[in-house]
């Protein structure tokens, strides 16, 4: 392994080890949302309405983990099942007018947050990390795609 890819792996371990810190320094002080709801609630304002088994197979999960995750969001009024039009038997998931509203609040925190992570970087650089980052998540997508194993579109990656 050379020493890119070395320092790759350290820096994604750290990273990694911090997500929670992320994710908890990020909320915004009002609804404590799991990493789980805000990743489902970000894809359902990105993409619109979904089947609970597209977001099973979105997010590499099994369909009863999605499910529990679900009626985690439908039990805090942030989402809401109706039949879907298509497929009687099946049901679509959409975000509550709460859920919307919580989520634009925690994005808007999110985003600020970052920004001040970020603020001495030179925008040549902040685009190249956009870029890269990009480039780097659709790369482990090929990759897991050609495991077998689920993954989400790049369309859907940054929901999660």
């Amino acid at each position: 392994m050379d020493r890119a890819n070395e320092q790759i792996e350290q820096q994604m371990t750290v990273l990694l080890r911090r997500v929670q810190r992320i994710h908890l320094s990020t909320g915004d002080g009002g609804v404590n949302l799991e990493r789980s709801a805000y990743g489902i609630m970000c894809k359902l304002s990105d993409e619109g309405p979904q089947r609970l088994g597209a977001l099973a197979n979105a997010f590499g999960l099994d369909p009863s983990t999605i499910t529990r995750q679900v009626q985690a969001l439908e039990e805090n009024g942030l989402a809401a099942r109706r039949t879907d039009p298509t497929d009687r038997r099946a049901s679509i998931l959409d975000l509550s007018e709460e859920g919307r509203e919580i989520l634009n609040q925690t994005r808007a925190h999110r985003r600020a947050r970052m920004q001040q992570a970020l603020a001495e970087w030179p925008q040549s650089d902040l685009q190249d990390f956009a870029r890269l980052l990009q480039q780097f998540n659709l790369s482990l997508d090929r990759l897991l795609e050609g495991s077998g194993a689920q993954v989400p579109t790049a369309g859907r990656a940054r929901a999660t």
